[in-house]
């Protein structure tokens, strides 16, 4: 009889049952995938990171009792739905899309599991889910948009540089809505402060450097990044070209605003991941998608660099420093 066996008398006879530790050996380990925006871990590793802290806070510990699959696009149209289909075909335990479009990639690629989003600005909209309080589906998370977003940069740029007359709205046409609510409510804001603003559409990496050339043409003093996978991904390009043309820009996250942004104003994003581990939690124990309300963002951070306003030839009205959460230096 091998050692990890133990023996029982049942009726006067001894019988042979395994040791607990070998079932528990047998034990399914949930598999969770990931699909993200950017092209390595590299590249998400604040908001790796951040999910990785979450699930741990919840007793989680990556490849012991949770195996996380990350795939990552690198904003590659084909790569998202490729990528979504290759974590279907491992029939993972849960999907979690990062944005919007990981989440259309889920759905082309008929991922039945649940899914979880961290970053969608409008599920509602988008058909993900019936409603914020009722998913009623296989889809829910947490949305990373509040109405009067947009507008606030737009008004905190003006108020950082009062000269400001000409501002350019970087956004990424192929996120359709998220770009037309975002210059619908820039627009707005830009024309009750009498600004001009010029969206300009960077649909890809390479667009990056022909938008900024565009700009002393167009007579462009100032610059607002929308919130997009495509400028995360390329924040320290578009803050370098930004310092390199004097031109004061406002970002939507702390991540973006520490590449060498002005300003930024926008929910927490390390925030929202670590959150997502609770949603992941809940359905590992069971709960359904469907009746898990989708969360929005409900504190904002307003963040200005000083060291970046200096480099600009910038003085920081004393009425915006008292304002900010915070003056990284």
């Amino acid at each position: 009889m091998r050692r990890r066996d133990f023996i029982i008398l049942v009726g006067g006879t001894s019988v042979a049952l395994p040791f607990i530790a070998r079932a528990q050996q047998t034990q399914k380990i949930p598999r969770v995938g990931v699909l993200w925006h950017a092209g390595s871990a590299e590249e998400e590793a604040v908001y790796l990171s951040a999910l990785r802290q979450g699930l741990a806070n919840l007793g989680y510990v990556e490849d012991k009792n949770i195996i996380l699959e990350n795939r990552f696009p690198a904003e590659t149209p084909e790569r998202f739905n490729s990528l979504a289909a290759e974590l279907v075909a491992l029939k993972v335990d849960i999907f979690v899309a990062v944005n919007r479009l990981d989440v259309l990639a889920a759905q082309r690629a008929n991922a039945t599991m649940p899914v979880v989003f961290i970053y969608v600005p409008d599920p509602v909209g988008d058909k993900f889910v019936a409603s914020l309080a009722h998913p009623g589906g296989n889809i829910t998370g947490l949305s990373n948009f509040a109405y009067g977003l947009a507008a606030k940069r737009v008004e905190y740029l003006k108020a950082i540089v009062p000269g400001l007359a000409r501002v350019a709205l970087l956004v990424n046409p192929n996120d359709k809505e998220n770009v037309r609510r975002n210059i619908e409510e820039s627009q707005a804001a830009a024309e009750k402060l009498k600004l001009v603003l010029r969206p300009m559409e960077v649909r890809k990496p390479d667009d990056i450097v022909p938008a900024f050339s565009q700009m002393p043409s167009d007579k462009i003093d100032g610059v607002i990044v929308s919130q997009d996978g495509l400028f995360f991904a390329n924040r320290q390009a578009i803050a370098d070209l930004a310092l390199s043309h004097r031109l004061p820009t406002i970002t939507y996250s702390r991540e973006t605003l520490e590449a060498g942004a002005l300003a930024s104003y926008g929910p927490s994003s390390t925030a929202l991941f670590r959150r997502a581990g609770a949603y992941i939690d809940k359905i590992l124990k069971g709960e359904k998608p469907a009746d898990l309300p989708v969360e929005l963002p409900t504190t904002f951070e307003f963040l200005l660099n000083r060291k970046i306003a200096e480099a600009l030839g910038l003085t920081l009205p004393p009425t915006v420093l008292a304002t900010a959460d915070e003056v990284i230096e």
